[in-house]
């Protein structure tokens, strides 16, 4: 890959885009690329849209502002193709990840006339199913190495084991869950 792959999260606040745009960067940086994660928001609360961006490069990033037209798209909450143009900008050789239960054929015309490639996912029945409460952002994250393969699954799973690991180092048990998680959503991206 020598071609930057450059990816915009939307989300809303509370919904872990943020997190795991930087969690897709920690892991990106471990395989030895050059990496960005970072946030745009404002005085935004819980449940407000939120933006966050990722670069992923084998040279190094001299670029550092926001992503206007990101190769890939990933939006967290799907009310927000009602409110926000999350297809602004997006590269037509990429693709946007959607987390809903819809299919593609409803969502498409929700996508102001995009024309590449469009990935689902149902973030929240998986979530509920291996967490046992709503955290689409493990299943998105591990959509998003799924469609871009900017990393290589198994070693994305054993460097998530890892974060996860010291992250929740006082709840074990969450651990098991959030693999979980990661597994199934590599598996059912559509």
């Amino acid at each position: 890959m020598s071609e930057t792959i450059e990816i915009r999260w939307h989300g809303r606040g509370g919904q872990g885009a943020k997190t795991a745009a930087l969690l897709l960067a920690d892991v990106a940086f471990e395989t030895g690329k050059y990496v960005q994660g970072f946030p745009e928001y404002g005085p935004e609360r819980m449940g407000a849209p939120i933006t966050a961006y990722n670069r992923i490069c084998d040279k190094p990033i001299r670029v550092h502002s926001n992503i206007y037209e990101p190769q890939y798209v990933v939006v967290v909450d799907e009310s927000l193709l009602e409110s926000v143009d999350v297809t602004n900008g997006l590269r037509e050789d990429g693709g946007i990840l959607i987390n809903t239960v819809r299919p593609k054929e409803e969502i498409i015309p929700l996508l102001k006339g995009y024309k590449g490639q469009v990935h689902t996912i149902d973030a929240r029945k998986i979530s509920v199913e291996t967490l046992g409460k709503y955290f689409p952002n493990s299943p998105m994250l591990a959509g998003i190495v799924k469609i871009t393969g900017a990393i290589e699954e198994e070693f994305f799973l054993k460097e998530m084991r890892k974060s996860f690991t010291h992250k929740f180092a006082h709840k074990p048990e969450v651990i098991e869950g959030n693999m979980a998680a990661l597994e199934r959503a590599l598996k059912e991206v559509k």
